[in-house]
């Protein structure tokens, strides 16, 4: 009986957390700075930390219920939200997270006591992710949806060069902070 408390307790915390983090990045497309076609957010930072403290099934599911939340209308996204957003060039950004966090995550769990190298490759792995879906999504609506001519040179331009060191940072930062947390948090899990 014990067991099944237990259990039931944790995926009630696990639910929790993918929730506060589902908010924390819908927080983190308001924190911006303006670039042209894709601006600078601190939603990698939120997916990122997702991935790595939640692990990948509980990570991504909280980039995927960001990801419907703003499809289903609320504005949670950087420009709104409805399912009209799926035609904006950012859009592949938003896909990337989910599988990003993901990814993040199973690189991470890959060991019960992860060193600051792991979660940093990890964070870098979806951090590669995200931008590969986010630059071939925005060149493919550019192109052949919006009819705007986007070369590759402009997408390398405005959808990474501007903005990954800015990401790039922040993958060392969650990584450091993933690196503090995870005790912690593994030392809830465990008193469950």
């Amino acid at each position: 009986m014990e067991n099944v408390k237990t259990k039931r307790f944790t995926k009630t915390a696990d639910m929790v957390l993918c929730a506060m983090f589902a908010a924390l990045i819908a927080v983190g497309a308001f924190i911006r700075i303006p670039v042209p076609y894709v601006p600078f957010t601190m939603q990698l930072f939120f997916t990122t930390l997702a991935g790595l403290l939640l692990g990948p099934k509980w990570g991504a599911a909280s980039s995927l219920v960001y990801m419907i939340t703003g499809l289903i209308g609320i504005p949670v996204f950087t420009e709104g939200g409805g399912p009209g957003y799926i035609f904006k060039p950012s859009f592949g950004y938003i896909i990337g997270f989910v599988i990003g966090a993901y990814v993040t995550g199973i690189i991470a769990t890959k060991s019960s006591k992860p060193s600051f190298k792991r979660l940093l490759a990890a964070s870098l792995a979806g951090l590669a992710i995200v931008y590969a879906f986010g630059m071939i999504y925005c060149y493919m609506i550019s192109n052949f949806y919006l009819g705007t001519d986007m070369s590759v040179k402009t997408v390398f331009l405005y959808c990474f060069l501007f903005i990954v060191p800015g990401d790039f940072a922040l993958c060392f930062l969650a990584a450091f902070l993933s690196q503090r947390l995870l005790p912690i948090l593994n030392r809830e899990r465990g008193k469950r």
